[in-house]
């Protein structure tokens, strides 16, 4: 009799409604690498800054595509069919496909360089439906000056990317733009899986005064590859996403992607208390931190300007 009892109080716990004031926020990223899982964590944070704390009031849930778009498609649905009270897509690969997967539960999107290229929204002020979000779009132009000011010399920039990168071919875009005006020559290297990341950055050696990663999250995902072409090759790298300075490219200007989790946190909690998405705006990432490795530097045969070194929020020896 015992048994029976306990096997029907374990039954009717899973079929008991939650609480009226518990949350389910669920949360999901084209892969995992130091970027995104910051932002993943910031996103936390900002939940439990306003009251929405894991095992007290919110379900958390967390799910990665580990790099494949079918994955995220299928995670997609599957957070659409348990129907949380938001759904926070992390990257652009990622929010296609959950704003794709549902039109009827909220969506907040974060890491995602271009909304409107990416045909995540159709107008950034008045987004209109189930979706809103934040945009990490990178300052290029100030890439491309930090780069000049590094290497005074540079006449053309490699550009490593996945090219089925919705966010990575507007920023090329936008790269080409601004290296125009520089007087620069952008020369571009495709690998469309974290495997090809290698070969790609090898085939930039004697075609590139420099490398360049943008923000993509194939590349990101396998940076210790193209790190390991550019020091035996002296070919110095550079990257968008500072997180990634420290895993071995020379400097980067971008957003704490900590930060950028916690403002969309706070975009998800105003969701939570009855906003609706399409009401509020599509906001685009604040802050920007200059971190270099000089380590990486010296690996690289660069010398770095004390202008640079001066300026720095983080300087990794």
């Amino acid at each position: 009799m015992r048994s029976i009892l306990l096997a029907f109080a374990a039954t009717l716990a899973l079929t008991l409604p939650a609480k009226a004031d518990d949350v389910t926020v669920a949360v999901t990223a084209i892969v995992e690498h130091p970027a995104l899982d910051a932002a993943r964590n910031g996103v936390r944070d900002a939940l439990a800054a306003a009251g929405y704390k894991e095992g007290e009031n919110l379900k958390f849930v967390f799910e990665s595509a580990q790099g494949n778009p079918a994955t995220a498609a299928q995670i997609a649905r599957q957070f659409a069919g348990d129907e949380p009270n938001v759904i926070v897509p992390i990257s652009t690969p990622s929010a296609q496909a959950v704003v794709s997967a549902t039109r009827d539960i909220p969506v907040v999107f974060t890491a995602v360089s271009d909304p409107l290229g990416a045909q995540l929204v159709k107008n950034m002020d008045k987004p209109g439906g189930n979706v809103t979000g934040l945009s990490d779009m990178s300052p290029v132009g100030e890439h491309i000056a930090l780069i000049k000011e590094i290497l005074p010399d540079v006449k053309t920039i490699g550009y490593l990317y996945n090219s089925g990168e919705a966010n990575s071919v507007s920023l090329l875009a936008a790269l080409k733009a601004e290296a125009d005006k520089a007087g620069i020559t952008i020369v571009e290297s495709a690998a469309t899986k974290s495997a090809e990341v290698q070969g790609a950055a090898r085939a930039l050696v004697g075609r590139a005064d420099a490398i360049y990663i943008p923000t993509d999250n194939t590349i990101i995902s396998a940076l210790e590859g193209a790190v390991a072409v550019a020091e035996e090759s002296k070919l110095p790298l550079f990257t968008a996403d500072t997180d990634s300075v420290s895993r071995g490219s020379i400097a980067a200007l971008g957003f704490n992607y900590y930060d950028v989790g916690k403002q969309t946190g706070e975009i998800v909690v105003r969701v939570l208390k009855g906003e609706n998405p399409g009401d509020i705006a599509v906001k685009t990432a604040a802050g920007s931190d200059l971190v270099i490795n000089k380590a990486a530097a010296t690996k690289m045969g660069v010398t770095l300007p004390d202008s640079v070194i001066s300026r720095a929020n983080k300087v990794i020896e």
